[in-house]
């Protein structure tokens, strides 16, 4: 049965308002940290599964795109010594169990999901195929995309803008820690300005750190717009979906 067969009379009402209807969620690895240095808060996981699950249940066509660095960071390590490619590859696997841990969060509370992975590893999740992956939207279940690009040298960040470019989304919901983008860091800058909205190219010139610029050239040339929002706020995923003004408007 297709997912949004099963939504009552709110949920239909809910789907009418939606301003977008086939959308890319970028989480942060760390995002799954809650307040431990390390690996995976279940207390968090449940949470951000717990909006997921609402938010889908708009009648809205969702994909997800987690990284790895709450468990490994490719850049990182290359400082430390390890090789790049080396580096960047062992981060793609941390998004894979990232990506396999959130699979199971949604999926007890009744969602139903796909794992697809841009490296071979059939045993726990199906081989990123585009048009596989789009019939998945269209039968409502939510695919979640790990490994990256299968590629080093790139982030998820740069992932999400593929996919979402890939999969045809109207905009790429990027969920991190702090309300939007400001001009300065607003945890080291007292007075630091919000912007409510932004062009590509004024974020390029800026040199802002929210999200790399190969991610962010890479919307510019596909005319995909990005949401940038704190999700430590219950509720905003789907105030992003239903267009209600938060965060910041790269467009």
């Amino acid at each position: 049965m297709d997912a949004r067969d099963e939504m009552g009379p709110a949920g239909r009402e809910a789907s009418r308002n939606l301003r977008y209807r086939r959308v890319l969620l970028k989480l942060s690895g760390e995002a799954l940290m809650g307040d431990a240095p390390y690996g995976i808060d279940n207390r968090v996981l449940q949470q951000i599964a717990a909006e997921i699950r609402d938010v889908s249940q708009l009648g809205l066509e969702l994909a997800l795109v987690i990284g790895g660095g709450n468990i490994f960071r490719g850049v990182q390590a290359a400082t430390e010594g390890t090789d790049r490619a080396t580096g960047d590859y062992m981060g793609m696997l941390a998004t894979i169990i990232n990506a396999l841990a959130l699979q199971d969060a949604l999926e007890r509370k009744g969602v139903t999901t796909r794992v697809m992975s841009a490296m071979e590893i059939r045993q726990i999740a199906e081989p990123y195929i585009r048009r596989r992956a789009m019939r998945h939207l269209e039968k409502g279940r939510i695919v979640i995309f790990a490994a990256g690009t299968g590629n080093p040298f790139f982030s998820t960040d740069t992932a999400a803008s593929l996919r979402a470019a890939e999969i045809g989304a109207e905009v790429i919901l990027k969920a991190t820690k702090v309300d939007g983008v400001y001009d300065a860091d607003p945890k080291l800058t007292v007075g630091a300005t919000r912007y409510t909205e932004l062009s590509y190219k004024e974020f390029l010139r800026q040199g802002l750190k929210v999200m790399d610029a190969t991610a962010v050239t890479l919307c510019m040339e596909n005319s995909l717009p990005i949401m940038v929002f704190n999700m430590t706020d219950a509720g905003n995923i789907r105030r992003a979906v239903v267009g209600e003004p938060i965060g910041t408007l790269v467009h």
